[in-house]
């Protein structure tokens, strides 16, 4: 299960007793929020698409949406997500648990300006029912991210 993927790859820095697993679905933002009792927009979503055939991961706030016209401007490319068969294929986690730790070789990971709003954010840890409280830095270091981009519109 890529739960534990990721809870291996934590233990690498010391951190993996920070997942939290809900009794409840915490797929959507709106379940991940409830589950966790914060704002929507505190949840970091992991958006993934494909870019010149290779598959990326947008980390972004939860209130976020790509706007198309930034994409294509930073990626010179239409915005086009992976299909649901995708995800867990090229990005070695399944739609509702897709996180930027320990994803597939090559799977380049970007961090979107939207999430610098908070102090603290709560991406998914590879399940449909887990989460870990994170600070930018942190994201940033264990997310392995090329950098802070900016293809988001938000409220």
């Amino acid at each position: 299960m890529a739960i534990e993927k990721v809870r291996e790859y934590f233990s690498k820095y010391g951190i993996e007793d920070r997942i939290l697993e809900f009794e409840v679905s915490s797929a959507t933002v709106e379940l991940a929020a409830k589950a966790v009792g914060v704002e929507g927009q505190r949840i970091a979503k992991t958006l993934s698409f494909l870019v010149n055939e290779g598959a990326i991961l947008i980390v972004v706030a939860g209130d976020a949406r790509i706007d198309n016209k930034k994409f294509k401007e930073f990626f010179h490319q239409k915005a086009k997500m992976l299909t649901y068969e995708q995800v867990d294929e090229m990005i070695g986690h399944s739609v509702g648990g897709v996180c930027p730790f320990a994803v597939n070789e090559g799977v380049k990971v970007y961090l979107d300006e939207s999430l610098k709003r908070f102090d603290t954010v709560f991406p998914a840890c590879g399940s449909s029912n887990s989460a870990i409280e994170l600070s930018m830095t942190e994201l940033e270091k264990y997310s392995g991210s090329l950098g802070w981009i900016d293809v988001c519109k938000y409220e």
